[in-house]
Formats: C-alpha cells, sequence, structure tokens
C-alpha cells in the first residue's frame, strides 16, 4: 500500500463483533480467560489492549518496521530504550538534542554509570574518534531539535553496524510521511507521537518501531514490566489522527517553505534554519533522505536581546506561543527558556541555541494570515 492508504487502513481491521470501521475505545483493564492462559491474546490492559494494538502495528506499516510499541510520552519510549544498557555502557549522541532528552541523558541515566559523548554528528566519521569496546548505542535526531542539522543516517547507520553498535533514530520532527530511518538502517525509529502523528496537539503519547524480534521482545519485556504504557482513549486519538497525516504534512510542507523564504528575505531577522535552503548545512543529504522538508523552522533576529525577544514571541496573534510542535495550530517557542533550558548555558551557546533564536512549528491555517501575523510581530 502507497503511504496515504496505510496511513487510513493499516492495522485496523472492521470490529468482529459489531463490524465498527472505526478501531473501538476497549475501555478495559483486563480480559475473560476460558482457562488459566487460554485467551485471546489479550490478559491485561498494561501489557496489550486491542485498541493499542491497533495503533502500534499501524505505527509499524508507516515506518516500513515489523513492530511497534506506544508508550505515555515519548520520554518513555526512550526512557525503555537506554533500559536496554547496562552501567559500564557507552552512548553517542548529538550536541544539539531536544532539551529533554538531553536532561534525561545527563541527570538520570548518566546517574547509573553510562556515559555519554555528544558530539556534532555533520560529519558522521566524527563517531569513530568516539567508538570502543563500551559503546552500545548510537542516538541521533534528523533534523534537529532547534537548529535544524541533518545528520546522514545511512552514513551513521554503516558505522554502527560495523561495530555492532545499536542505532536509534528520533524522527519527530520529519514524521513517517517525510522520512523512514529504517530504510536507511535504523534499528529503532522513535517518535514523540504528541506531535505530527496526533497532529491535534490533544495528547502525549510515543513510539518505538523496529524489525528485529529479539530487540522487539527486549524492549516488549520493559515496556510491559515498567508500565509506561497509554490507555485506549489516547491511542484511539493518536490513530485517528494518523489517518490525515499525508494530508497534513502536504500543508505543513507548503506552509513551511513560504514561512521560511518569508523570514530569510526579511531585514530584521538574521539567521533562518530550514533544511529545504540549498546553502543548509547538509542540504543534500536531507535531499537524499526526505522527501520534502516539513514545517519546521529556527530563526534568529538580528542583535535582539533577550527583553526583545520575549517582546517579539509574546506578540503573535496567529502563532501560538507553546511548547511542542506538529499540531494542525502553528506555535512558536522560545528554545532557550523553555524547550532546551535544561541544557546549560555554554552547551545551548555551542549547539546555536542563543537568546535571540525562536522556533516556529508552521501549522496548517491559511498561508496569507500566517504572513501577516509574521509581518505585524517582526515589524520592518
Amino acid at each position: 500500500m502507497k503511504f496515504g492508504t496505510k496511513a487510513i487502513h493499516a492495522g485496523q481491521h472492521p470490529d468482529p463483533t459489531t463490524g465498527a470501521v472505526m478501531t473501538p475505545i476497549y475501555q478495559t483493564s483486563t480480559y475473560w480467560q476460558k482457562s488459566p492462559g487460554d485467551h485471546k491474546g489479550f490478559e491485561y490492559s498494561r501489557g496489550t489492549n486491542p485498541t493499542r494494538k491497533a495503533l502500534e502495528d499501524c505505527l509499524a506499516a508507516l515506518e516500513n518496521a515489523r513492530f511497534g510499541l506506544a508508550f505515555s510520552s515519548g520520554m518513555a519510549a526512550i526512557d525503555a530504550v537506554l533500559k536496554l544498557l547496562l552501567p559500564g555502557d557507552e552512548v553517542i549522541t548529538g550536541n544539539d538534542l531536544y532539551g529533554g532528552s538531553y536532561r534525561i541523558f545527563t541527570k538520570i541515566f548518566a546517574n547509573y554509570g553510562i556515559k555519554f559523548h555528544f558530539i556534532d554528528l555533520s560529519d558522521p566519521l566524527v563517531i569513530r574518534e568516539y567508538l570502543n569496546a563500551r559503546t552500545k548505542l548510537i542516538w541521533i535526531e534528523t533534523p534537529t531539535n532547534p537548529t535544524m542539522k541533518i545528520i546522514d543516517i545511512k552514513a551513521v547507520s554503516v558505522i554502527a553496524r560495523e561495530a555492532g553498535v545499536l542505532l536509534a533514530v528520533d524522527n519527530t520532527f520529519a514524521s513517517p510521511y517525510l522520512q523512514n530511518p529504517m530504510d536507511l538502517g535504523a534499528d529503532i525509529v522513535m517518535h514523540s507521537a504528541t506531535k505530527y502523528l496526533g497532529g491535534h496537539s490533544d495528547v502525549v503519547m510515543g513510539a518505538l518501531m523496529l524489525n528485529d524480534e529479539e530487540l522487539y521482545k527486549r524492549l516488549w519485556f520493559i515496556y510491559n514490566s515498567c508500565g509506561a504504557t497509554p490507555g485506549p482513549q489516547d491511542s484511539f486519538l493518536v490513530l485517528r489522527g494518523i489517518k490525515t497525516l499525508h494530508l497534513r504534512m502536504k500543508a505543513h510542507c507548503e506552509n513551511g517553505r513560504l514561512v521560511a523564504e518569508y523570514l530569510r528575505a526579511h531585514p530584521l531577522v538574521d539567521k533562518v534554519y530550514w533544511p529545504g535552503f540549498e546553502d543548509h548545512p547538509n542540504h543534500a543529504v536531507a535531499v537524499k533522505q526526505m522527501r520534502d522538508f516539513g514545517g519546521m523552522i529556527s530563526f534568529s533576529l538580528i542583535d535582539a536581546d533577550l527583553e526583545r525577544t520575549f517582546k517579539l514571541a509574546s506578540s503573535f496573534k496567529v502563532f501560538s506561543l507553546a511548547e511542542s510542535l506538529g499540531g494542525v495550530e502553528s506555535l512558536i517557542n522560545h528554545p532557550a527558556s523553555m524547550t532546551h533550558a535544561s541544557i546549560p548555558l555554554e552547551l545551548r551557546l555551542a549547539a546555536g541555541v542563543t537568546d535571540n533564536l525562536l522556533r516556529l512549528s508552521v501549522g496548517i491555517e491559511d498561508i496569507d494570515d500566517l504572513l501577516e501575523d509574521l509581518q505585524q510581530a517582526i515589524g520592518g
């Protein structure tokens, strides 16, 4: 099936009891068994639930994977992957990373003897300098949050495979519509399903997709044992959101391109970070591994201090000042004080997350209204 058809049908079948076309919300915690261990595939909803199972099968299909696991948040999904590791293991990851990922790496798992190397992954060959017998995981996101660095997934996967190291890719910014890391050699694909997959800013959820059955069993054991699994209502909402993912992403991309071009031409705007520009670092890699360039854009203001940046961020009428991204509505975010506040100042600055940097999640509103809102807010 093509992507749009998978988004609507994958993992979903008419309800066997009623024939309902939409997957029902199975609001139940436990299931009848004919005799001990003799059941219909469901025992207790922490482990699996029919609504969640339909979602997981759909998620797997979207990433061209065999297995999917849905979690109660994106951070819960990351937490499960890191629980594959043991004290003394090492992880190689990027220096331009979502603040929540940095926080769980350094404030939680570093306490258990796991070492993290935060490096610039723009040139994958740099990874070889940090590989050793203790390296067990390479964790990347591309495009990165918030400076939209592009990491060559295929090149990293070759290095990971040669070293016998797992490669996990946070694909949240791109969505499965724009990019499929499994096809490029990733072992695990992670999503904050809160974002583009759900698409309507009404649910918090995470997901992992993978192909290796033994790895799936290990992650399912963690998933079931630790219990960070979502309820059926949230699973239903994400399953419903996915049905329009391909349509929404087309609109996000179209609006994103026009907003990026507008910002780049604005006299008061300094830098614009959007992988669709030909001079964006690793643009050629983006062209190779992405189908379009998305609706995530960051930009900085010329000679703006923190006060002026805050004032501008608060002056929009269509864009909402809020954390998160990927919903149908447009959002503006100040990474340094919001999504990346947990990262120390010197590391933020080294990664380009300056006080005058703003991040946009361009929604699917009428483009004329979005451009007019940018004009009235930025001035000039």
